[in-house]
């Protein structure tokens, strides 16, 4: 498996790694890349992790075989939208967003019929964004979520799959829906917590942020991903995450009672319990 050309969409984080990934494992003769800023496309050409940049996606897509969709999940719709009609007969579209659910079925529907579509999700990434902080190794030993439906196309699958098996990742089928469920749970949820505990800490004392020890900084790393996306990924997942909320807040308040009441051993057995959860993951 080989491809003449590839298109990244989106020359960031997961783009820029993709790209190196992809050109380390010599799996493409040539990459191209678009995005917003001319500037951090330019770097990315003379720093060799892509080949050509275009700022017109459209012209970026011309003769390519494969699209990588590295932007945040907010734009797909209208980037497909502007990219249709220079998609090449048998092109094979997929991406690294982290919401799938009815993404991939409104993607699957603006697609024109010679093109295929595979969703994809590579867990991996960091709190920083950015091709500086690009590797060509971010995807090794990790897991990658592909979320195929009824209408994906067998072989394009399997080109995906190899793809992201060449780059070293473990591959998973997921329905949209499951890993939306999923992830809402892992991964939005946790990210949101981040978010409001900096605010929250802040509303208390912005001073107090200062004195900030590892664990505070361990635990709220990730608030420092980018906004922007984020914001994407909470508004497209709102269906699961808005009951996962609730969920937690229910528990927030159920702790809230034992303090009041000085219920040590309630306390005391939420936390053993966190505990043991915590230690037993990746046991099984």
């Amino acid at each position: 498996m080989k491809f003449d050309k590839v298109t990244v969409l989106g020359v960031g984080l997961i783009g820029a790694s993709f790209a190196l990934a992809i050109r380390k494992e010599g799996l493409c003769r040539h990459i191209a890349g678009t995005g917003r800023s001319e500037q951090n496309l330019a770097k990315a050409r003379d720093l060799g992790i892509i080949d050509s940049y275009n700022l017109d996606p459209s012209a970026s897509c011309i003769d390519s075989e494969l699209i990588f969709l590295s932007t945040p999940v907010g734009t797909f719709e209208d980037l497909i939208k502007k990219c249709s009609t220079s998609f090449r007969k048998g092109a094979i579209v997929t991406d690294a967003g982290s919401v799938k659910g009815s993404l991939v079925y409104k993607i699957e529907g603006l697609l024109p019929s010679h093109v295929r579509y595979i969703g994809g999700h590579p867990i991996a990434g960091s709190d920083r964004s950015g091709i500086d902080s690009s590797n060509a190794g971010l995807f090794r030993d990790a897991l990658c979520i592909i979320t195929p439906t009824e209408k994906s196309d067998a072989e394009a699958l399997q080109v995906v799959t190899d793809m992201w098996k060449s780059l070293g990742s473990k591959v998973l089928q997921m329905e949209p829906e499951t890993h939306d469920r999923v992830y809402g749970a892992v991964s939005h949820l946790p990210h949101v917590i981040a978010f409001m505990l900096m605010n929250t800490v802040h509303d208390i004392d912005p001073s107090y942020l200062e004195f900030s020890g590892q664990g505070f900084k361990d635990l709220t790393r990730i608030a420092s991903s980018s906004p922007e996306l984020w914001r994407d990924i909470c508004l497209l997942n709102k269906e699961n995450l808005v009951p996962m909320l609730s969920l937690f807040q229910k528990h927030l308040e159920l702790f809230r009672k034992y303090l009041n009441d000085s219920d040590s051993l309630s306390i005391e057995r939420e936390f053993a319990e966190a505990r043991k959860l915590r230690d037993g993951i990746g046991q099984n």
